[in-house]
């Protein structure tokens, strides 16, 4: 929504964010993009990721009117929802409101929101890869893919990212980097990832090799992890590297991106490494699928086959070739298809269709609900 919001037409749009924290990350995010912020005290608290259960359901109706009110008072042409917990409490009001509802779709194909609701209650549905969609009637709602925007113009120092992790990792300089980016919960697969690495280490037990898991605990935890490892006899070629912000700088330091997820939307850390010239081996699962070209832009393999995973990243350790031929495609392709400009382009295409430019006296309304 930042990229979205930076790069919003001004004499078309007129962009208002609607956030539940007057004082959280968000709103900071967002008034760096200068765009006016409201905040909407009265909003139900719920978790990010989590479904919602019959308590939450009670909460969102008591809060519906005042959502309705705060649509009418900022006077939006649009309402822009951004994920599962926005949608639940912002789009009947966004219609109640009488104005038109962008849907934007970032989780997987079994929502109930996008099966259930998004056809019969949305203007639009934007997802961020055809396999969010899955098997959706797109007859029924006027659909299109749109895939999430990227810092394209970012510039990294491959060599001192990497030399930053040798001296932090106290390792030798030869010694290579497989690392792993994301939440730990079950879909990410860390316990596979540490699988893959014993597996790497038994096809070539002379080649230095670290398993670099970068991120927050949430569903799995670090000591469940590190006792993962040490079953496999792999502690010692292990580190639990924490989350680290900005993420492209460290994707940079790594000499290869493993992603095991299963059923990722449209993972973001695939398109930071292509970004920053680090080359990609991910699981033949959900958007992983469309981010690597069906693997002509990085190796696809089965899921939850660890082994499998081993012999791609040993491939390409082995052969600089293929290694810099990737790197440099995935970068390319990259540069042309995620940058912000393009992404705001195709977004702000589907306003002009659900509210014409032309028949407006004034730019369009936009609250986006963050």
């Amino acid at each position: 929504m930042h990229g979205l919001l930076r790069n919003l037409d001004r004499e078309r749009f007129e962009p208002v964010v609607i956030v539940q924290q007057e004082d959280g990350e968000i709103a900071r995010l967002m008034w760096t993009a200068d765009v006016p912020v409201r905040h909407a005290s009265f909003l139900p608290s719920l978790r990010h990721g989590e479904r919602a259960g019959l308590r939450d359901a009670v909460a969102i109706a008591r809060a519906s009117r005042a959502c309705t009110d705060m649509i009418r008072q900022v006077g939006a042409d649009i309402v822009h929802t951004n994920d599962g917990r926005t949608h639940a409490i912002w789009a009947a009001p966004a219609k109640l409101a009488g104005a038109r509802l962008v849907w934007h779709h970032r989780s997987g194909p079994d929502a109930r929101g996008l099966r259930l609701v998004a056809p019969r209650i949305a203007d639009a549905i934007v997802s961020v890869s055809a396999f969010a969609l899955g098997g959706l009637d797109t007859r029924k709602v006027r659909t299109q893919v749109i895939h999430s925007p990227f810092d394209t113009e970012v510039q990294v120092d491959r060599s001192a990212q990497r030399a930053a992790l040798v001296a932090e990792l106290g390792c030798s300089p030869d010694t290579r980097f497989l690392g792993f980016f994301g939440v730990m919960i079950a879909r990410k697969r860390p316990f596979q990832f540490v699988e893959m690495i014993a597996a790497l280490r038994d096809l070539d037990p002379d080649r230095p090799v670290f398993g670099l898991l970068f991120g927050t605990p949430l569903d799995i935890s670090e000591a469940e992890l590190m006792a993962h490892a040490e079953r496999l006899g792999v502690a010692n070629a292990i580190r639990l590297m924490g989350y680290r912000y900005p993420g492209a700088g460290w994707i940079a330091g790594c000499d290869l991106l493993m992603v095991p997820a299963k059923h990722e939307p449209f993972g973001r850390t695939l398109i930071e490494s292509m970004l920053v010239g680090t080359p990609v081996v991910a699981t033949r699962s959900g958007g992983n699928i469309e981010a690597l070209c069906d693997g002509r832009l990085g190796p696809l393999v089965p899921l939850d086959d660890p082994a499998a995973m081993a012999r791609a990243a040993l491939r390409l350790l082995s052969d600089d070739r293929e290694y810099r031929r990737l790197a440099i495609a995935a970068r390319a392709h990259a540069l042309d298809h995620f940058g912000a400009h393009r992404h705001a382009a195709a977004v702000m295409a589907i306003y002009d269709e659900l509210v014409p430019t032309a028949e407006q006296a004034c730019p369009q309304e936009v609250a986006a609900l963050a």
